[in-house]
This record gives structure tokens, C-alpha cells and sequence, in this order.
């Protein structure tokens, strides 16, 4: 029997620099055949249409698979274990696979899958990576104090009142053989010592790597051998006892916008509009009027980037399409307003 396909599931929460990240694995990674599973919310793929604009000869666009379903690990049978065979199919089938869940994907249910027969037969998970950004950390999100919390579940007769985003963090880092705390270039080093005191706490037996804009080193990310779906006992979650969870706290949509006459002033507008109306990511491709590349735009909270990422090709659409991802109870007409505005 041959030896098993490893495969590595990169989680981290929205915005975190999980498809960048990937990336760089893609380009740098070129002794090895990659297949890249990346699952995202809503129906227009920005971090698969990312990663197929880098062209990386080792992982072709047969290779890359995308599933829109919003949450890989609570659609498993229906659409993980699919996308597997039909990459293990291939005539040149994958020497290493990368999964790339989305946001506010719990990475243990789909540990547990590799345990199924049929997958446990040919792969094997080398490594979980969970990718922290380091200055969503460092200003406060998802870092509560947990005696604090405490006291507030003792003094209160209300139960249902813990942060689901909170736990989602958690549970993400707690499963991790490898912690990539990502842009350590946007906080200073009381910050960072901070931040990596918080993640010691949250998960002693990974270890934690710095980087900047998603650079480590493939041997070192693809190389863990931990055979982690026979270690789920060492991978506490918040929702062990349920058995699953759902994102009825998070809801999904997309917005059309007309051409940009400037990158930066709408970035600058999309900022204010995502901190006004407590959004958690922004993503997207816009057309600027004028130019011939696609403008890729993402923002996290009131921190966003753009560059061109490529060429509008011959008979493609330029449309301008945002991915906005929020809390539930968001005011999307209102949303949608101040982005037609723009």
C-alpha cells in the first residue's frame, strides 16, 4: 500500500492571513504536487480566485477546488469528502493537500473525517495551522479576561450571553499543532508579548511562530507529521459535548458597487463604513475606472489593504463585487446603501 497523503488544514479567523499564507506555501513549496481545498462564504470565490491568480506551476487550477457553503466542517459528508475524491482521482494525484476553512470553520469536525474508512485509508493530517492576527488580538477581540467572565456568569442569572466569535478563536487555536501569529508588524512588542502570553495560555501544547504578510517556511509548515486525527483527545473544543454548532450569530452578502475612481478613497470609505456598522471582513474584486488590472480589496474591522492583482482578461466582466461578512442582525439594506454611495 502506498503511503498516505498528508494533508494540512489551515484555520484562523476572518481576516487573519490565512490565504496569504497559502500562497506563499504555493510558490515556495515547489518539490511537491499541492491540491488546495479553500471554503469560504458566499457565492463569489475571492481567496480561490486569489490563489489561481498566482500561477504557481505546482498547483495547477485543477488542483484547486472551492466550496462555497459558508462551513466545511459542518457540510463534510456532503462536500469535503467529494472534493477528496475527486482530487485523489486525478491522473497526477497530489503529493501534499492544503485545506483552507473558512473564517468561522471549527477545524475539529474536520479532523474527525479523516477518520472515516474511506480517507483514513489515504491521508493523514500532518498538521492543523492557526493563523492569529496579531493586531485584532492586540486591540482586544477575542481576548477577554477570563476571571472577569467568571464573575459576570456568577453575578448574572443569564446564561446565553458568551461571545460566540470568542469561542470560535478559541477553538480554532486550542486545535493547532502550529499557532502562525501573523502581522507582527502592525503591533509593538509590549503588544506582541501580550499576545503571545494570551495564546500560550489558550493553547500550551502548540508551538507559536512570528511572521509578517503569511512568510514561513514550507518544511516547517508542511512538515509536522503530528497524525492529528489520532490525537483529538489533546484538542479541547467548546463544542465537544454538542456534537456541532451553527453560525445563526453571523450572516453573509454581496454587494454590487459601480467602477472606483481611486483605490485609496475607497478603502478609505469602506473603512468608515465597516467600523460604523460593526462589520467583521470585507472582501472583494473592483473594477477602477481607467485601469486594465482587477483591484483586489479586503479589510478586517477598519483595517484594509488593495493592490492590483492582475489583468482584467479578454471577455471577463468587470463587475465589482464586495463579500461583506457581519454579525447577524446587521442593517444590510443600510449596508448596501452606503456602498452604492460610494
Amino acid at each position: 500500500m502506498s503511503a498516505k497523503i498528508p494533508a494540512t488544514i489551515v484555520t484562523g479567523f476572518l481576516g487573519a492571513g490565512k490565504t496569504t499564507l497559502i500562497r506563499h506555501l504555493a510558490r515556495e513549496a515547489r518539490d511537491r504536487r499541492l491540491a488546495l481545498v479553500i471554503n469560504e462564504f458566499g457565492d463569489v470565490g475571492v481567496d480561490g480566485e486569489i490563489l489561481r491568480a498566482c500561477g504557481v506551476e505546482n498547483c495547477p487550477d485543477e488542483n484547486i477546488v472551492e466550496l462555497a457553503n459558508g462551513c466545511l466542517c459542518c457540510t463534510v459528508a456532503e462536500d469535503f469528502q467529494p472534493a477528496i475524491e475527486r482530487l485523489l482521482a486525478h491522473e497526477k494525484r497530489p503529493d501534499h493537500i492544503v485545506i483552507e476553512t473558512s473564517g468561522l470553520a471549527l477545524p475539529k469536525p474536520l479532523i474527525k473525517a479523516f477518520d472515516w474508512p474511506s480517507i483514513r485509508a489515504r491521508l493523514t493530517v500532518d498538521g492543523v495551522l492557526a493563523v492569529v492576527d496579531a493586531a485584532a488580538v492586540a486591540e482586544g477581540r477575542f481576548a477577554d479576561d477570563p476571571e472577569a467572565v467568571a464573575q459576570e456568569r456568577a453575578e448574572t442569572s443569564v446564561i446565553d450571553h458568551d461571545n460566540p466569535l470568542e469561542e470560535v478563536f478559541e477553538d480554532q487555536v486550542a486545535c493547532a499543532d502550529l499557532v502562525i501569529l501573523n502581522k507582527t508588524d502592525l503591533v509593538d512588542v509590549q503588544q506582541e508579548a501580550n499576545v503571545i502570553a494570551l495564546l500560550d495560555a489558550a493553547t500550551p501544547r502548540a508551538r507559536i511562530l512570528r511572521t509578517r504578510n503569511g512568510v514561513v517556511d514550507p518544511v516547517v509548515a508542511l512538515g509536522i507529521k503530528a497524525g492529528a486525527e489520532d490525537d483529538l483527545a489533546n484538542r479541547p473544543s467548546h463544542h465537544d459535548a454538542e456534537g456541532a454548532h451553527d453560525h445563526d450569530d453571523f450572516e453573509t452578502f454581496v454587494v454590487d458597487i459601480a467602477a472606483a475612481p481611486d483605490p485609496g478613497r475607497l478603502a478609505k470609505r469602506l473603512a468608515e463604513i465597516a467600523v460604523a456598522e460593526d462589520i467583521l471582513r470585507i472582501k472583494g474584486f473592483v473594477e477602477v475606472a481607467g485601469k486594465p488590472m482587477r483591484l483586489l480589496v479586503q479589510g478586517v474591522g477598519g483595517r484594509f489593504s488593495h493592490h492590483f492583482d492582475r489583468p482584467w482578461r479578454a471577455g471577463e466582466t468587470r463587475a465589482s463585487r464586495l463579500v461583506v461578512i457581519a454579525e447577524r442582525g446587521v442593517d444590510r439594506a443600510r449596508v448596501k446603501a452606503r456602498m452604492a454611495a460610494l
